[in-house]
């Protein structure tokens, strides 16, 4: 590696990481939100078999699971002023990617809150349990434990997703490492060093996915009480083969 290499990582790598502080990570942020949020309605009225809402929200879900995410994007940011509505890239760059995650998000919750025994519903009901209150307080909580570490996986993956929004002009991390690159035509490097903030981030969160998913582990309510077998000093005997 040159000296001049080497200098242009060094003055480009504060940039790389003030945009990944600043842009990626509350766009990854507010995406997640809004696309669980989105996502949890969209689960819950399949869960009720709301008619004509359920199978909207099965068209829904089939046309953003069915089509790339960076036609989404194309659409929502170029596609729209055509018909009049305009958006800045940061919005639309929120806009497509909520949208397209939420598809994936709701078939994630809906599938934790089927996961959850129909007895345990029941028995809610059989106690006097209204249906919020069985939602809340029975089938919410345990759907939360086998829904999370995919959807933190989800978000895992946004982190690297939102590379796509330097398509529409939006000076992410990846869109950050294009600028440097076409003033100092070291594209090979300052991608790999891209690479590497995206990597530094994603193990940070792959840890906390770790500690998160340990806190979430189911823990007995009361501590459980090892009996010991008295001790006895008398000795075994040896059994004699010839013994019937």
């Amino acid at each position: 590696m040159s000296e001049r290499l080497l200098g242009i990582l060094t003055d480009s790598f504060p940039k790389l990481l003030l945009s990944c502080l600043k842009v990626t990570i509350p766009l990854t942020v507010i995406i997640f939100l809004l696309s669980l949020v989105l996502g949890f309605l969209l689960a819950l009225v399949q869960i009720l078999n709301i008619k004509g809402l359920k199978q909207l929200a099965r068209v829904y879900i089939w046309i953003f699971r069915g089509t790339p995410l960076l036609v989404q994007l194309y659409i929502v940011f170029f596609g729209l002023p055509s018909i009049g509505i305009t958006l800045d890239a940061f919005t639309s760059a929120v806009i497509a990617f909520s949208l397209n995650s939420a598809a994936y998000n709701s078939e994630t919750i809906r599938s934790a809150i089927l996961s959850v025994p129909q007895g345990q519903i029941e028995a809610g009901y059989m106690v006097g349990l209204s249906y919020r209150q069985i939602m809340m307080r029975i089938v919410l909580p345990q759907a939360a434990r086998v829904a999370f570490p995919t959807l933190f996986n989800s978000f895992i993956g946004l982190t690297k997703d939102t590379s796509l929004a330097a398509s529409i002009t939006v000076v992410e991390l990846f869109k950050s490492a294009q600028q440097v690159a076409a003033v100092y035509f070291e594209p090979f490097a300052l991608y790999c060093e891209a690479a590497v903030v995206y990597l530094m981030l994603n193990t940070l969160l792959t840890f906390l996915q770790s500690y998160l998913e340990k806190k979430l582990e189911w823990k007995p309510q009361t501590k459980r009480k090892w009996f010991r077998i008295p001790f006895t000093k008398e000795k075994l005997m040896p059994i004699d083969d010839n013994e019937q």
